[in-house]
């Protein structure tokens, strides 16, 4: 908690540089260029400490569509403290291509202890104590872990159909170095010897791979050309923190394999549908997000199963079900399947206003609920008896939900930069044994 604490007075302290470089001048309008570096810090119960830097750059010509922008520029450079890396350039404007808006992201995610527990949800039994170096089972703290360096290229395109009908395109690039971990290399970062990796020692992924569950081509990964397209539907009040309306979309992606991964040529359908309904106006909104991902043509990889398709990019990674950007409480990548569906249910209270000079701050909570489940289940897999992977041996729970609750604390200023604590926990062991679980970061998940 005094970890939480000493973030949240980083942030404030963030928000403050911030909005001093952007007020260029003494009018509420902003003008020109407007640019600043921040560091950049976040937490992640699963993975850990971000520390790094970043930019945001704007450019408001005369003023006259503020508070749009006419271009922005995003850079953020950052590490974490389980070894996963962050280097994004991120490019948006709805004015370089007169009544369109274009979306241009280039993005590099080496992670090198990326977690993996199995396909298929419930059916891939759990066993904590694999990974736990008091129990008598231990055999790593890599066990449920695999290397996992992703590059993303990619440009996004939106039109207008007929207010609130929104067309989109895109193209782009996904570039997987998938293998098993390299502990050497982690061992390096490390004198204590009690705290170095067990050399020697098979994973999950390994015994997948060495049962034929990931096959030999996909073991490695590979490079994945895109095409998707789509239609958006949008009434929310504001594309920030929304109070009312409602934002859908539905669209189609098509994912080619090149050289090895010729055979590896599929599309995905992917909606989603976010509610937003004011209670009571500028003080408490019930939001909920419906969504779902499916293979309806080809073969997919596993390793892009684990990615959630999005029309145009907002945050840096869309993770498969589990984790800060789907389910919060459950272990990041618990349920990887061919197809998915999940959930996500909260209210958004703002407590207490306030101003500080010329701003406008206020405190919320935002107590949730969030789900997720197999719908398109990988085919039947057996446990041989001389690897423990601890399958089940039946399919009886295989398309039940997996559950987790918990609250948020919010701090918004002026109600374009939400500092968000979210605390969860999963309702059922399997998908995370850690009762406590703990995500700061910017905005609201959805």
């Amino acid at each position: 908690m005094k970890k939480a604490l000493v973030l949240l007075l980083i942030f404030n302290f963030q928000f403050s540089i911030f909005n001093s470089l952007r007020a260029q001048d003494s009018a509420n309008v902003r003008k020109g260029w407007t640019f600043g570096v921040l560091p950049s810090f976040a937490y992640d119960a699963d993975l850990g400490l971000q520390l790094g830097l970043l930019s945001n750059v704007y450019y408001f010509g005369d003023g006259a569509v503020y508070p749009d922008y006419y271009h922005s520029f995003y850079v953020e450079a950052a590490t974490t403290s389980k070894h996963y890396g962050l280097y994004r350039f991120a490019y948006d404007s709805k004015y370089l291509i007169p009544g369109h808006r274009l979306s241009i992201d280039l993005t590099y995610l080496p992670d090198q202890m990326c977690d993996f527990y199995g396909f298929n949800g419930y059916e891939a039994r759990y066993r904590p104590d694999y990974a736990d170096q008091s129990s008598d089972l231990y055999r790593t703290r890599a066990y449920y872990k695999f290397k996992r360096d992703m590059f993303r290229l990619s440009a996004d395109l939106q039109g207008t159909i007929a207010k609130p009908w929104y067309w989109n395109a895109g193209i782009g690039l996904l570039y997987y170095n998938v293998g098993t971990v390299d502990v050497a290399r982690l061992n390096k970062y490390t004198k204590d010897e009690d705290a170095k990796l067990p050399e020697g020692v098979g994973t999950l992924y390994d015994q997948y791979v060495t049962l034929g569950y990931i096959s030999p081509a996909e073991a490695n990964g590979g490079f994945h050309p895109y095409l998707h397209g789509g239609l958006t539907f949008d009434t929310r009040d504001r594309q920030q923190n929304p109070r009312q309306g409602i934002h859908a979309d539905a669209f189609l992606t098509y994912y080619a394999g090149l050289g090895k991964m010729s055979e590896y040529n599929d599309v995905k359908f992917n909606a989603a549908w976010r509610h937003y309904l004011p209670i009571i106006p500028d003080r408490l909104t019930f939001a909920y997000r419906l969504g779902t991902q499916l293979n309806v043509a080809g073969k997919s990889p596993f390793y892009l199963n684990t990615y959630l398709n999005q029309l145009y990019m907002q945050r840096v990674i869309y993770e498969g079900l589990g984790g800060a950007n789907s389910i919060r409480g459950i272990m990041r990548n618990r349920i990887l399947a061919q197809g998915v569906a999940f959930a996500n249910v909260e209210f958004r209270v703002q407590v207490v206003h306030f101003k500080i000079g010329k701003e406008n701050f206020y405190i919320g909570l935002n107590p949730f609920m969030d789900a997720g489940m197999v719908v398109q289940p990988y085919d039947r897999v057996v446990a041989d008896p001389e690897y423990p992977i601890g399958l089940t041996q039946n399919r009886d729970n295989l398309y039940a939900p997996h559950l987790s609750a918990g609250c948020g604390l919010k701090v918004a200023m002026n109600d374009n930069f939400v500092l968000s604590v979210d605390w969860a926990t999963a309702l059922d062991k399997q998908d995370n044994n850690k009762f406590s679980n703990l995500y700061i970061k910017m905005g609201y998940m959805f």
